[in-house]
């Protein structure tokens, strides 16, 4: 199929599209990367009688490590992000997980803002930003405002942004000596949609985990933090028995959604395989540095 016919527009300034915007409201759509809006145009799921190109927007670019936080941009590619030094330094679960995203001819044009705006509960950076308890940087017509992770996702592909917002950004705290992270899916093929994935952020105290925040992908409407099984895990050590315990504790608390091939009880099995796994890493990794 062809996309139906639309007027593009290519912005210089934040302000021409905030202006755009309130002239053209639910009947314009913004581009950054595209391979989202490319997709929905062209199945004529989106009928836009604009497209607001904001690529040329300098101040959207760019990645920064300012007052403990790392903050990256809304039009950073996911390419951008799976290469950058500063990434592997202060946010490593971002370069575990970059790889996972689809293919590389579209990490080189996907981008950090995009995923966030367009809220997919299979995808990796709202995931990945729920569980290191990030910040997403909004900004409309009447000012900016951050919303939190966990409250930016609100439904399936339902977000926070209101009418005439766009997401400027997104902000993490950055990692430091007594962190671990770990990310993992599980897809048919790799590019696929994953039928369940985990970003793990935890801090230790040694061998024992003062907090592990889970989240988990394509098990939900939004991304599903597992906040009674983090509570479980706090203030423990993740040997193999306590890992056990939290396996139970996540078949008691997740709640799956069925996809097209994939029933709930499958994907809550998946889930706690990735639990498994990943936890069973964080216990070693830190074992060995405090051996």
């Amino acid at each position: 199929m062809k996309s139906a016919a639309f007027d593009y527009v290519k912005p210089n300034s934040i302000e021409e599209v905030f202006s755009l915007l309130r002239q053209y409201g639910d009947d314009a759509r913004i581009l950054a990367g595209g391979q989202t809006l490319l997709a929905t145009l062209n199945m004529r799921l989106s009928e836009p009688q604009l497209v607001i190109d904001i690529t040329g927007l300098k101040a959207l670019r760019g990645m920064r490590v300012q007052d403990e936080r790392l903050h990256i941009g809304a039009l950073v590619t996911h390419t951008e992000i799976e290469n950058s030094p500063l990434v592997a330094q202060h946010a490593p679960v971002l370069s575990q997980a970059a790889p996972h995203i689809a293919h590389r001819a579209i990490r080189n044009s996907g981008t950090w803002g995009g995923s966030l705006a367009y809220g997919d509960p299979a995808a990796e950076w709202p995931c990945c930003l729920c569980a290191l308890d990030g910040t997403v940087h909004l900004q409309g017509p009447d000012g900016a405002r951050r919303v939190s992770a966990t409250d930016f996702f609100q439904d399936l592909y339902t977000t926070a942004l209101e009418p005439g917002e766009i997401v400027t950004g997104a902000d993490l705290p950055v990692s430091t000596a007594a962190d671990w992270y770990g990310f993992d899916e599980l897809a048919r093929r790799h590019g696929d949609y994953a039928v369940a994935g985990l970003a793990v952020a935890a801090r230790f105290k040694g061998t024992v985990a003062q907090k592990v925040n889970l989240c988990f992908l394509g098990i939900g409407a939004v991304p599903v933090r597992a906040w009674r099984t983090e509570s479980v895990l706090a203030g423990k050590t993740l040997e193999e028995a306590t890992v056990e315990i939290a396996v139970a504790s996540l078949k008691a608390e997740l709640d799956p959604l069925p996809d097209l091939t994939h029933a709930p009880a499958t994907k809550r099995h998946l889930a706690t395989v990735l639990a498994r796994r990943l936890l069973t890493a964080a216990h070693a990794s830190r074992s060995a540095i405090t051996a």
